[in-house]
């Protein structure tokens, strides 16, 4: 009897000590009630992480105790500590809650009495008057930025083009702008526009759960974006926007750029 006694509590301690210790790949849904994909976890406590599909779903690696940051533009922030529940299952689903930007209550002007034809005509206000009202022609789509209405300015020219020459009504400039490099020019200036802008989306979308798992110097990590812009692929993620495959890319980057920068600081 005193050898059983003393037996099972070493395989209990042992089996604790072995569920703490095993590693088990999870797979997960995020419910909530607006848009799903793209929401960050992160496990805060071995610096791993994934992002959720378009259907909310993600895999990754947890042991007991673990705990796992549920994080994304639209939601609270929300944390989880993995039971022995979650390792058994070896699923989960959360459930994330919508962020709320309460304002004071503030009266404005007039209070209004619900009756809609009676609040217009006692609010004071005029409509304002715009260019449809007067019959000329407008613009209502996305502001051009000042490269953009260069652009537009100077014309783009295409060999069709060519075919106002049977009306006689050909435009000059845009050829003139063509042979001069002056569309090139623009077009390049576009371009070097919207990659900045793309590395200021990715910056603000991706740099904590990157470098959180994979550290990098503060004063590097300005130059690390930059070096990604300069290949090819960087160009194709903007126009898709996908931060999953994104993250991705940036992953392989930060490897290639810690070897050569490791390089330099050696020579």
């Amino acid at each position: 009897m005193g050898k059983s006694n003393c037996v099972l509590p070493f395989f209990m301690v042992f089996g604790i000590h072995f569920m703490m210790g095993q590693t088990v790949d999870i797979k997960g849904r995020i419910i909530a009630n607006d848009d799903v994909e793209g929401i960050h976890i992160l496990n805060n406590t071995s610096s791993t992480f994934t992002i959720s599909n378009r259907q909310g779903e993600f895999s990754i690696t947890v042991k007991l105790n673990d705990t796992l940051a549920f994080s994304g533009v639209s939601y609270l922030l929300k944390k989880v500590v993995v039971g022995q529940d979650m390792i058994k299952s070896k699923s989960l689903i959360i459930y994330l809650t919508e962020k709320v930007n309460a304002l004071d209550e503030v009266v404005v002007g007039k209070i209004l009495t619900g009756d809609l034809s009676s609040d217009l005509a006692n609010s004071g206000i005029e409509r304002t008057i715009n260019f449809f009202d007067l019959g000329i022609p407008g613009y209502a789509g996305k502001p051009k930025t000042q490269s953009e209405r260069r652009l537009y300015t100077a014309g783009d020219f295409k060999p069709i083009h060519l075919l106002s020459l049977l009306g006689g009504s050909l435009d000059v400039d845009p050829i003139l702008n063509a042979i001069s490099g002056r569309t090139k020019l623009l077009k390049h200036r576009i371009h070097l526009e919207n990659k900045d802008k793309c590395i200021d989306r990715t910056k603000s979308n991706l740099s904590q759960i990157l470098f959180t798992a994979h550290s990098l110097e503060e004063s590097y990590r300005n130059e690390f974006f930059y070096f990604c812009a300069d290949d090819d692929q960087f160009d194709n993620l903007c126009i898709i926007n996908d931060d999953f495959k994104t993250l991705e890319f940036l992953k392989e980057k930060l490897v290639s750029f810690k070897s050569i920068l490791q390089s330099t600081i050696q020579e």
